[in-house]
């Protein structure tokens, strides 16, 4: 990407440990997560090697179209598991943002930066910049309310021995399986996704 080098290597190291995250995820028990988590971990990863300053490496001519496929690949399945939720909408959604990006990072040098601008695809950006932006914006306020929620009921657990219980039980739960975290993760990839756009 372009732009300066620290911005950049930072987003690489966000969009990086939330693959490795969604990677844990797939070993989850819960259903729901493990049918997510292997988008999300080619998402994260694949966000942060396209992230990598131009200064510091230049992928192939060849591989940008590779990452296209891969890509466009994952947003068939998306479409394919959209049927079970709404959620998958969203994949779908990121996948193609991602073969957009890809395509227009083959695209980047300057002997074609005005024939791409007069093709419009500013605009493919700039709906992609709102959606984002709004998911972000969205995702982060409903996630509060499940810290606060979080908070009281550590809170009510330390009151009393059946909570402490309880208490317990929470703390047993598997890192896979914490929802609150897997939102957590969609939300640094959305916020990923509107850094990388703006540095298009």
């Amino acid at each position: 990407m372009h732009g300066p080098a620290w911005p950049a290597w930072l987003l690489v190291a966000l969009c990086a440990a939330t693959g490795a995250y969604c990677l844990l995820r797939m070993r989850s028990g819960v259903e729901e997560q493990r049918s997510a988590a292997g988008g999300e971990a080619l998402m994260g990863f694949g966000m942060a090697a396209m992230a990598v300053p131009a200064t510091v490496f230049s992928p192939p001519g060849w591989a940008w179209p590779l990452y296209a496929a891969v890509f466009a690949a994952a947003a068939l399945r998306a479409v394919w598991a959209a049927r079970a939720g709404p959620h998958h909408l969203h994949h779908l959604v990121g996948t193609g943002a991602m073969v957009y990006m890809s395509l227009t990072m083959e695209l980047s040098p300057t002997a074609h930066h005005h024939a791409h601008a007069a093709t419009g695809v500013p605009l493919v950006t700039g709906v992609l910049l709102i959606y984002f932006t709004g998911y972000v914006l969205l995702s982060g306020a409903r996630l509060v309310p499940c810290a606060v929620a979080a908070g009281g009921t550590g809170t009510a657990a330390g009151g009393t021995g059946t909570g402490g219980t309880a208490a317990g039980g929470t703390a047993a739960v598997r890192w896979g399986d914490r929802p609150e975290l897997a939102r957590a993760c969609r939300l640094s990839m959305g916020i990923g996704m509107v850094a990388m756009l703006l540095a298009l």
